[in-house]
């Protein structure tokens, strides 16, 4: 899977790991905020989302947790990394 293309063409989903006070600061036009602290009680909504799932947060650290875990569950994702980095992709579609 090719992170930028995933975003260039929005055949996924971004979903921003950090937590809803971080997310509100700033975010990824028409990402979904699933703090990693809820992911596994919110599994239900996650496997509802469009596949693969761009993951990100603030530096990579928690969207990695975050991807182990969901690749765990079944869950077709990978780490976008930084959400400004996930950004600065999804610019470029513009």
């Amino acid at each position: 899977m090719n992170l930028e293309k995933i975003i260039k063409e929005k055949s996924g989903t971004i979903v921003d790991v950090r937590t809803q006070a971080e997310f509100m600061g700033g975010n990824v036009n028409e990402s979904i905020n699933i703090p990693l602290q809820e992911l596994q009680q919110r599994l239900h909504e996650v496997k509802k989302l469009k596949t693969p799932l761009v993951l990100c947060c603030a530096s990579g650290g928690r969207s990695a947790v975050a991807t182990q875990f969901l690749l765990s569950q079944g869950i077709e994702c990978l780490n976008g990394g930084s959400w400004l980095d996930v950004n600065y992709y999804k610019s470029q579609t513009l």
